[in-house]
């Protein structure tokens, strides 16, 4: 990705310099959303709650993975814990070492592997279990993820139930990739900011019963969500 197609990084580094900007995402239907640059640079204290108490089970070396402008990761670094923080953008990897992330790479999710290290917590805030992106893909990055991890690795991942809806828009988008045999809330979107326009990728969202079937085989399992009802949530995924 160069500076050019980093739509998402383009939206961090003005956020950073203090210009104004909102994220527009662009689903493969047509549907339009925007989002709040904001959201990515709050401090710990306006975190959502199932945030905050994911912390907890934080321990040993930290891959925190799409970390953006690494809100969670400078925090952890803050609190003691040594932390690598990766990202696609090569401009919010900018952000993040201009805020004072020590350790920060551009690295696509496909890319981790053992070679990294061995870490102990890989964090997959901020509903990022979506760039697992699809089924084949969670499953070959999942075991991945057991080999770069130590025996008692765990991985802490936010999803948001794509159930929890009404709207026809989003519905209508779940009955199409059905017929299709994909999870009803795989996506394929891309981020524009301004006059940029990012490249078309995948990002799954999946209820806590979809995440478990992902996990099946992989040699993960679920041992607790945070909280354990409710649209958005995390989970604390331990080696089986």
């Amino acid at each position: 990705m160069g500076n050019d197609d980093d739509a998402y990084g383009r939206m961090m580094w003005d956020y950073h310099r203090g210009i104004p900007a909102r994220e527009i995402v662009e689903r493969d239907d047509g549907f339009i959303s925007a989002g709040k640059s904001r959201d990515y640079f709050e401090p710990f204290s306006e975190w959502p709650p199932q945030q905050q108490k994911s912390m907890n089970h934080v321990s040993g070396r930290v891959l925190d993975i799409g970390c953006g402008p690494g809100r969670h990761a400078i925090h952890l670094q803050q609190e003691g814990f040594d932390v690598l923080g990766i990202d696609a953008s090569p401009l919010a990897i900018k952000v993040a070492r201009a805020r004072g992330l020590r350790k920060a790479g551009v690295v696509n999710i496909t890319q981790i592997s053992s070679r990294m290290g061995q870490f102990d917590t890989l964090l997959m805030l901020g509903a990022n279990f979506g760039l697992f992106g699809n089924l084949k893909r969670a499953r070959w990055l999942l075991r991945k993820m057991r080999n770069m991890t130590s025996s008692n690795g765990r991985i802490i991942a936010e999803s948001r139930d794509p159930y929890a809806t009404t709207s026809n828009a989003h519905l209508d988008y779940h009955e199409s990739n059905r017929k299709r045999g994909r999870f009803s809330c795989q996506l394929r979107i891309r981020i524009r900011y301004g006059q940029y326009i990012g490249h078309w990728f995948e990002y799954l969202m999946v209820s806590r019963n979809e995440m478990a079937f992902i996990l099946e085989g992989t040699g993960w399992r679920i041992s607790r969500f945070i909280p354990e009802t409710g649209t958005v949530y995390i989970a604390i995924i331990e080696k089986a």
